[in-house]
């Protein structure tokens, strides 16, 4: 890789095995939280709201406040940096 440049994400999960499984380890434990269920249920409310819940627009729901949101490409969406937690 040429000095400069970054590795996607999902590349890099691609390559190391090992730090895909622990990444899902972890993933699985936070999705159990009391946090993760609410991240999820309000992400599922606000794409109702949108009304891009279920209808195949290929549209995600960007959180930019409480109860407020706005359409874009789920690229977009996700690649914002998340909160810097770790769940062991």
């Amino acid at each position: 890789m040429a000095a400069g440049k970054t590795e996607s994400t999902s590349n890099y999960y691609k390559r190391k095995p090992e730090a895909r499984k622990k990444r899902l380890k972890q993933q699985a434990k936070y999705n159990k939280t009391a946090k993760g269920l609410k991240i999820r249920t309000d992400a599922n409310k606000l794409n109702r709201k949108l009304g891009t819940y279920g209808n195949g627009d290929g549209e995600d729901a960007s959180h930019t406040g409480p109860n407020k949101g706005k359409l874009e490409k789920p690229s977009t969406n996700r690649r914002r940096p998340r909160l810097k937690i770790k769940y062991a």
